[in-house]
C-alpha cells in the first residue's frame, strides 16, 4: 500500500504566503511524476502544478509567477510554495504521485487534501 499525507494548510490574509507538503510512505520502489491539484466548492478539481522525476515542472496559467512546486526524491516529498495568494487561491488542494512498487504495480495516488483559505 501506498499512502500520500499532505499538511501546511490553513488561514492567510491575501498576499500572504504558505508552503504545502506531501509525504509518501509505503511499499515504493520509485516515484514518477507529482502534482498538486485544487478543488474549490461546487468546481471541479485542476490542475495546479506538476513535477516529473526530472525535475521539469509545469503551471497553470492562473499560479504561474506566484507557486513553486519542488521535490525531495529522498524523502519522498512534493512541496508547494504559494505566494502572494489570491481569494480564488481557496481550495483544497490534493497532491497527487505516479508510484511503482516492488513489484512494479503501477499505481496512481492522491492525497487526503488539505484547506487553503485566503481571507481578510
Amino acid at each position: 500500500q501506498v499512502q500520500l499525507v499532505e499538511s501546511g494548510g490553513g488561514l492567510v490574509q491575501p498576499g500572504g504566503s504558505l508552503r504545502l507538503s506531501c509525504a509518501a510512505s509505503g511499499s515504493i520502489f520509485r516515484i514518477n511524476a507529482m502534482g498538486w491539484y485544487r478543488q474549490a466548492p461546487e468546481k471541479q478539481r485542476e490542475l495546479v502544478a506538476t513535477i516529473p522525476s526530472g525535475g521539469s515542472t509545469n503551471y497553470a496559467d492562473s499560479v504561474k509567477g506566484r507557486f513553486t512546486i519542488s521535490r525531495d526524491n529522498a524523502k519522498n516529498t512534493v512541496y508547494l510554495q504559494m505566494n502572494s495568494l489570491k481569494p480564488e487561491d481557496t481550495a483544497v488542494y490534493y497532491c497527487n504521485a505516479d508510484v511503482l512498487t516492488p513489484m512494479l504495480r503501477r499505481l496512481e495516488v492522491w492525497g487526503q487534501g488539505t484547506l487553503v483559505t485566503v481571507s481578510s
